[in-house]
């Protein structure tokens, strides 16, 4: 699957298909939507252009830009006024999942299917074929309205996720990159994958950025799975707390816990398991001091509907943990209180902090089951303080929110496959969190808002 050098810049020079632009923000279309009195939306920006019929990812934040993926590319919106969010340009680079961050004027996208090439006019090709192409493509977006694709680096099993960990010397940007899913049919992407892909990336010179270490996590395989959960075979998701140089990883059937001291050499120091009521580890959010994380299981993996009454509260829900002497300690689970229809796709999904010095409050993505605004300060007994919640789409179909984000005051979401929406939340519990100001926010690398 590699590619020589000088094949790979010219497939980026042509790479760059710049979309449709300055898209207001519409009227958000709540007819019958539910929700809590203390939440506003404000605005809704519609797919347009190049990224219509694509399905909306995460987001990720500099200064008052948001940078939103897409299974067909990306978008950068204007967010200084969160109440009038302007798409200001939209770049289409096909290639699930498109999974992006920013930092120090680059993006980072990743990508999670076999391609014929790393450009962005690439097609499908099946992964059986061994000069098929997945990884990580990195675009200059200092100039926002103007993106420019300039270089990209091939990972052994793709990209579904990836995690920065910014060097102590800020030269340097370290991705952490989780994929799974391995096969004895894939030339690159064998079995067992217990592994996660390092890349360096030197800031002054991306097209220098390269895979330099692989460190395996599972020697001894990890999960074996289970009736209802998978086997471990790599990573979904990495979320880093520099500030106390620890990362937990969702990884299908494990939750660990990682020392990044030497962000080279990511070290295990906890692992957990839940073979009763998890199914697939997706994701983690760490609290404000990183002394708690939670991790979400995606039970039916984005598209199954996991909220209603016969599932119930403990599966297909978000998972507690205490961090106590660098070992995590199970306390409860976190579901949407809220029954959702039978064909409305739902589970615990992509969320981040709300910083409240002395309160653990954090807003989530629930797909069709919107999202939920909730409180985990006694780790034991999590509850809900405000939510937002559409009715199930009509005929029935695959949609709702992926990734919802709270920064400098405004909570953000991607509706799957609509919209970019904003909204406000007004309450004597989370309003202190308007003054904590962020000038750049990836929410896998999360801040640490107080020691």
């Amino acid at each position: 699957m590699r590619r020589p050098r000088r094949l790979v810049r010219l497939a980026l020079a042509v790479a760059l298909v710049t979309g449709l632009a300055g898209t207001a923000a519409a009227a958000p279309p709540d007819t019958g939507a539910s929700k809590s009195d203390n939440i506003t939306h404000l605005a809704s920006v519609p797919m347009t252009g190049p990224l219509t019929g694509g399905v909306n990812t995460d987001i990720a934040f500099a200064g008052t830009k948001a940078y939103v993926g897409n299974y067909a590319g990306f978008a950068v919106y204007d967010v200084a006024d969160p109440a009038e969010p302007r798409m200001i340009s939209q770049v289409s680079c096909p290639g699930s999942q498109n999974d992006i961050s920013v930092y120090g004027g680059l993006l980072f996208l990743s990508t999670d299917q076999s391609r014929s090439d790393s450009s962005c006019q690439s097609v499908p090709q099946s992964p059986t074929i061994k000069g098929s192409w997945e990884g990580i493509k990195i675009f200059d977006v200092r100039d926002p309205a103007n993106p420019r694709y300039v270089a990209a680096v091939e990972t052994k099993c793709g990209s579904h996720t990836h995690t920065l960990v910014p060097e102590p010397s800020k030269r340097s940007v370290y991705i952490y990159n989780s994929s799974y899913f391995p096969h004895a049919t894939y030339p690159d992407c064998q079995p067992p994958n217990d592994r996660i892909d390092i890349v360096k990336v030197p800031l002054r010179n991306p097209a220098g950025a390269a895979v330099v270490a692989s460190p395996v996590l599972f020697p001894d395989g990890g999960f074996p799975g289970s009736e209802t959960g998978y086997e471990t075979s790599g990573c979904h998701d990495i979320t880093a707390f520099p500030a106390r140089r620890i990362a937990a990883a969702a990884c299908m059937g494990d939750g660990v816990l990682l020392d990044i001291s030497r962000p080279a050499a990511p070290r295990v120091i906890d692992r957990v398991q839940d073979a009763e009521n998890f199914s697939f580890w997706h994701g983690a959010t760490f609290n404000g001091d990183g002394t708690k994380v939670v991790f979400m299981d995606e039970l039916g993996g984005g598209g199954g509907a996991e909220c209603n009454e016969a599932v119930g509260p403990d599966k297909g829900a978000t998972a507690i943990f205490d961090i106590k002497h660098r070992k995590l300690t199970f306390r409860s689970y976190y579901k949407i209180p809220r029954h959702q229809a039978e064909q409305e796709n739902c589970v615990s999904h992509n969320g981040s902090l709300i910083p409240v010095r002395g309160r653990d409050i954090m807003v989530q993505a629930w797909y069709q089951g919107g999202f939920s605004v909730w409180d985990f300060t006694d780790s034991a007994h999590p509850k809900e303080i405000g939510y937002f919640d559409r009715p199930p789409r009509r005929p029935a179909s695959f949609g709702g929110y992926w990734s919802v984000y709270y920064y400098n005051g405004t909570i953000y979401g991607t509706e799957s496959v609509t919209a970019f929406d904003t909204f406000k939340i007004s309450d004597r519990r989370t309003d202190p969190a308007e003054k904590v100001k962020l000038s750049e926010l990836n929410v896998q690398t999360q801040p640490a808002f107080w020691g």
